[in-house]
């Protein structure tokens, strides 16, 4: 499994109240968590988040366990996030929506390529390549299937019951 996008670059201990604030979890709407997205980080970044992949520093998604976080970047139309490492519920959490992550210390600049493949463990910026630890297969698997519920309930056709 691969991403590819132009780079949009984070800073370190990108936290989820920064990454959609709880001002905007009255709703369920994606469309709003998509529009509002880092806007305390940044109020411009979220227009740019589509078909972008995020590279950031180390504790990427630290705070709380809300997985509205991860669910507003995918909504807002990023590939997936790199970074050189993530909280460990921000992790799971990306995983278990479909939104691809990957532990990589990389370096890159805005707008750069970006290209990773999250089975064979590679990450990649206008051709510089760098090694880094690929994803399970059963995280790949729950990715390609689009989450963890598409991916159970999957696994659940034609299971006897």
């Amino acid at each position: 499994m691969r991403i590819e996008g132009r780079a949009c670059c984070l800073g370190h201990d990108i936290d989820t109240d920064v990454i959609i604030a709880g001002r905007y979890l009255r709703t369920k709407d994606r469309s709003v968590w998509a529009a509002h997205v880092l806007e305390d980080h940044d109020p411009a970044l979220a227009s740019r988040l589509n078909g972008a992949v995020i590279v950031a520093g180390k504790n990427f998604g630290c705070g709380s366990s809300r997985e509205q976080a991860a669910i507003a970047l995918l909504s807002a139309g990023a590939k997936g996030v790199i970074a050189r490492s993530f909280a460990r519920i921000f992790f799971r959490n990306a995983i278990n929506i479909g939104f691809p992550a990957i532990e990589c210390t990389c370096t890159s600049r805005d707008g750069q390529m970006v290209s990773a493949d999250l089975a064979v463990g590679w990450v990649e910026v206008d051709g510089v390549r760098s090694l880094c630890s690929p994803l399970s297969p059963k995280m790949l698997e729950v990715l390609q299937a689009g989450g963890l519920v598409p991916f159970v309930r999957r696994q659940s056709v034609g299971a006897p019951e």
